[in-house]
């Protein structure tokens, strides 16, 4: 059976979209050389060919941000903000059952390459949502701004750090931000108000070397190991709230160990006779904004690295607010911009989860700093999170679905006209 003039443009036009998320995805932006110049030319030539202003912004020599602008018809009102970070994480090739860069379709319409989830999906369906909005004719209220940025993926300070500390950023007048979220094999979104706090811990013990066959009280591997017993018990109490179902993955400060130093290396292992004088590890720590920051530094000079046992540590710690304060987009009347975001949502089909903390960090955290409110969502739904994972995929259904959502989204953030 021939398929209608409708349906045949429909299908044209949607083969199109996927087809310009290919190219984007295609483009290697893989860490520790991603090729930010050939992502930045392609997204402006996405906006060129809508007639869409746009600037490419380097603070760091190499790395540019790519600055989209759709005039509103009262640019006085303070500006949308859609944000998402061009770089993805490495992969393993051989792990995977498609080439991680070749955004190949599966018979089940599964689109299968880096960044498909995390997050080039939703980069481009910001600029496929104002496409559509353009060409039905519709004309923003406020203006919208689509920021590109590199450097997410290794904590983002060259990035949407400096970004937000510029004269640029503070000219925009922005009065909302949407960052990316997570999938959820579920129906409903997930919405973020907030993230978890990062901080990196490196804890170091020193003590007596000497031959492997000495026992020597306070030898840095035993204190090391102490430390290390302690950390655990406690990243164990929070694990126990995690698993009881008392708390959301957000709300628990996770610890996990992720370098392990010590010992003389020899071309092929360690010298087994040789006590070391020093051991060091490293912990990645993610905090709820609601917790006591201060108390979880003092358990970490007084149990984990104390003086008295030779010990000695580096705290780096990203604290939302230098007041120690912890931002959230707020949940009820003060913000609207949540409820516009779930009344959008429900207008194009969807539904959305009541709105919690990111577990991880991203971007949002840099513009919560300035004082912004900035939800984190990624319309992608009935979907494994396979961030960082191996085979990370997007259904070509829910990469449309989700373009859809942004155009209602848009609308109505766009639309709104209440004073700030």
């Amino acid at each position: 059976m021939a398929l209608s003039p409708t349906t045949l443009a429909k299908t044209e036009e949607d083969n199109a979209i996927v087809s310009r998320f290919q190219t984007y995805l295609r483009i290697n932006t893989v860490h520790p050389n991603p090729d930010y110049r050939a992502a930045a030319d392609f997204i402006k030539s996405q906006a060129q060919s809508i007639s869409l202003e746009s600037q490419s912004i380097e603070f760091v020599e190499g790395k540019p941000i790519v600055l989209l602008k759709w005039i509103g018809s009262d640019p006085s009102l303070p500006a949308i903000l859609l944000n998402s970070h061009i770089d993805v994480v490495p992969f393993e090739a051989d792990k995977w059952d498609h080439p991680p860069l070749g955004a190949e379709i599966d018979e089940d319409g599964k689109i299968y390459a880096r960044g498909t989830q995390d997050m080039k999906s939703v980069g481009m369906q910001y600029i496929e949502a104002i496409r559509k909005l353009i060409a039905s004719g519709f004309v923003p209220r406020r203006s919208v701004y689509v920021s590109f940025v590199p450097d997410e993926e290794i904590g983002g300070a060259d990035g949407a750090g400096k970004f937000v500390e510029s004269e640029i950023f503070k000219s925009l007048n922005i009065a909302i931000v949407l960052d990316e979220g997570l999938p959820t094999p579920a129906e409903r979104y997930r919405v973020f108000n907030g993230e978890r706090i990062p901080w990196s811990l490196k804890i170091k013990a020193v003590g007596q070397p000497g031959h492997g066959s000495k026992l020597y009280d306070d030898s840095a591997a035993e204190n090391l190991s102490k430390s290390i017993e302690s950390i655990m018990r406690f990243r164990a109490s929070q694990f126990d709230q995690l698993k009881a179902g008392l708390k959301p993955e957000g709300g628990v400060i996770s610890v996990n160990m992720v370098f392990l130093k010590a010992g003389t290396p020899t071309p092929d292992g360690f010298v087994m006779n040789l006590q070391p004088s020093e051991a060091e590890a490293g912990f990645d720590i993610r905090i709820p904004p609601t917790a006591d920051l201060e108390a979880l530094e003092r358990r970490v000079v007084e149990e984990w690295a104390p003086s008295a046992r030779n010990m000695s540590f580096e705290l780096w710690r990203f604290d939302q607010n230098p007041s120690g304060k912890q931002l959230l987009a707020a949940k009820d009347d003060s913000n609207p911009w949540t409820g516009l975001l779930e009344n959008a949502v429900n207008a194009a089909g969807g539904q959305t989860s009541e709105p919690e903390i990111f577990p991880a960090s991203t971007d949002a955290k840099y513009f919560r700093k300035a004082g912004l409110p900035a939800i984190g969502f990624s319309p992608i739904s009935n979907t494994p999170s396979l961030l960082h994972d191996h085979n990370e995929y997007l259904s070509q259904s829910e990469y449309l679905k989700g373009i859809d959502m942004y155009v209602s989204i848009i609308q109505a953030y766009t639309s709104y006209a209440s004073p700030e």
